[in-house]
């Protein structure tokens, strides 16, 4: 069963589109997604990279590409994270979405924690679920 998605950026410079089923929605500690968006953890559902549609100005939408080959995508004008893809990965063919960016509701079936080895001391999650790897989405 498709739904549908559309979510934007902080400054609404880009807005996107998706055609498919949210998945393996993940709260990432890994020490990237904390330097990317600033924060102890990033959460992401994955899609069909051609369920994604880049629906306003997409020409502001800003590439880093790791040293891993890991390819985050960001707005060039606020610098919001908005989506992340691995060409090189388990699923080369789905693309991560940053799900706060998200503008529709959206009410996951399962979650999982990732990378809890590398979260900070600091940060208290009553709720938390062992890390685990990946299934296919």
């Amino acid at each position: 069963m498709n739904e549908n998605h559309h979510g934007s950026c902080l400054c609404g410079e880009i807005r996107y589109e998706i055609s498919a089923k949210l998945k393996a929605l993940t709260h990432c500690h890994c020490r990237r997604c904390q330097k990317a968006h600033g924060a102890a953890f990033a959460t992401y559902a994955s899609v069909p990279a051609v369920s994604l549609r880049i629906s306003a100005n997409g020409n502001v939408l800003r590439l880093y590409e790791s040293e891993t080959g890991v390819k985050r995508q960001f707005c060039g004008a606020c610098g919001s994270s908005l989506f992340w893809s691995d060409p090189h990965g388990a699923f080369p063919d789905w693309i991560s979405v940053a799900v706060a960016t998200l503008d529709t509701d959206f009410t996951p079936h399962k979650q999982q924690h990732s990378y809890r080895e590398t979260s900070f001391e600091w940060l208290v999650l009553s709720d938390c679920v062992e890390s685990t790897l990946l299934e296919k989405p």
